[in-house]
């Protein structure tokens, strides 16, 4: 990503982990810790599926994939942190007619709730 990138996404590469013992956690984008979610009362999630790294259309990709293994009503969250899956998953829920629910803020990116509906 180049540097204006950064900037128009709030992310400044400035920011970012430089301390060896953080790379040593199971990611180099965020520690497990950060990848757990608490999802709003109500909406545990079945599956969670984590696209965080991964560049659109990934993210939709393995939602779509993945989606058909839970059942009629079941909540998927999908980690993602690219900005098009933002604005893609609630799309590609309106086009197969699922139901997007709900979107949470994580330390880096999004947690992306959806329901299964068909």
């Amino acid at each position: 990503m180049t540097g204006r990138r950064f900037r128009l996404f709030g992310r400044d590469p400035a920011t970012r982990r430089t301390d060896p013992a953080d790379a040593a956690v199971g990611s180099d984008r965020c520690p497990e810790s950060e990848r757990a979610v608490a999802p709003p009362p109500g909406l545990a999630p079945t599956l969670t599926i984590d696209a965080l790294g991964r560049k659109c259309p990934i993210p939709i990709i393995m939602l779509a994939d993945q989606i058909r293994d839970i059942p009629l009503g079941a909540i998927v969250s999908v980690l993602a942190d690219d900005p098009a899956a933002y604005t893609d998953v609630p799309s590609w829920c309106a086009m197969k007619s699922q139901e997007f629910v709900y979107a949470q803020e994580l330390a880096y990116g999004w947690a992306l709730f959806i329901r299964r509906t068909v």
